[in-house]
């Protein structure tokens, strides 16, 4: 057998060691960050800390949540991430289903299908997009975060061509039974999509949590802030005023500290997060892919 041979011993310990490799490039530095939040002034100031605490503290966590600003703008992200996932894949569900018929069930499907693809070539751009999100009063409300971008073609694509690789079969079969559209939809092609819709609904949540550039120019209230556009604005602009503390209660602790605590509390709703829904993300990316 082939996966007895020397040569393929060789290439799979080479690949563990890769992949085992590439995994510590990935957790390293969560792991620094962690210890640096969790460290004294003096060795944070001086970049003694390496993988393991110095100085054990908590006073970085208590610092962080005790602020206003910071726990107003974690609450903006979390509704915005759990708003913007539901409705855009709601949106690209009922958008794909019709897109994947043939041209012969649905007229000028194929010229719909490209007016989506133009617009991931050319768009209107910064300016006018302001304008339009201010003329219809969406500034300073959680609306001017989702609904910009609450339509994605690109995952509309995905599921399109997902929806195409379905058996036909069981679609006749629907409508033998007296189903429509909508319920086809929602009793065939989603229950056996779920897999992709997971991936998706990740590339949708990882996108939306890091998002910070239209919570910058959107809301003109710091208390308005998602976290990602926050923290750009204290570790980015090093703008450490925007956290709201008393500066007194600054004195025994670094910046570096706090903002080493931020990073890692923005980073961990994502890291819980996508262990559950990482079984369905191979599957969902590959599934379709292969036609007989």
């Amino acid at each position: 057998m082939y996966h007895k041979t020397l040569g393929y011993k060789i290439f799979s310990i080479s690949n563990y060691v890769f992949l085992g490799l590439l995994s510590l490039l990935c957790i390293l530095p969560v792991v620094h960050i962690l210890a640096v939040s969790f460290s004294s002034m003096a060795p944070a100031s001086s970049n003694l800390v390496g993988f393991w605490p110095i100085g054990f503290t908590t006073d970085a966590y208590e610092k962080t949540f005790g602020n206003s600003n910071f726990l107003n703008s974690l609450g903006v992200s979390v509704l915005r991430t759990v708003l913007a996932t539901i409705i855009g894949m709601v949106l690209v569900l009922l958008t794909a289903y019709p897109l994947s018929k043939e041209d012969n069930s649905f007229r000028g499907r194929s010229m719909y299908v490209w007016i989506f693809v133009f617009t991931i070539l050319f768009s209107g751009g910064l300016i006018p997009s302001y304008i339009l999100v201010q003329k219809i009063g969406l500034m300073d409300s959680i609306w001017a975060l989702v609904l910009p971008g609450a339509v994605s073609v690109w995952n509309i694509i995905l599921m399109l061509n997902f929806f195409r690789g379905l058996p036909k079969e069981l679609e006749e079969a629907a409508y033998l039974d007296g189903a429509g559209q909508l319920k086809t939809l929602v009793l065939v092609f989603i229950p056996l999509s779920m897999p992709s819709i997971a991936t998706l609904s990740l590339f949708t949540m990882v996108y939306q949590w890091n998002s910070w550039f239209d919570g910058m120019i959107y809301m003109r209230d710091i208390k308005d802030y998602p976290l990602a556009s926050l923290l750009q604005t204290i570790i980015v602009q090093q703008d450490f005023s925007k956290i709201n503390v008393d500066p007194k209660a600054l004195e025994n602790i670094s910046n570096r500290t706090v903002r080493a605590a931020q990073i890692f509390i923005g980073a961990l709703p994502i890291l819980l997060v996508y262990p559950f829904l990482q079984r369905f993300f191979v599957k969902g990316m590959v599934i379709g892919a292969v036609k007989e």
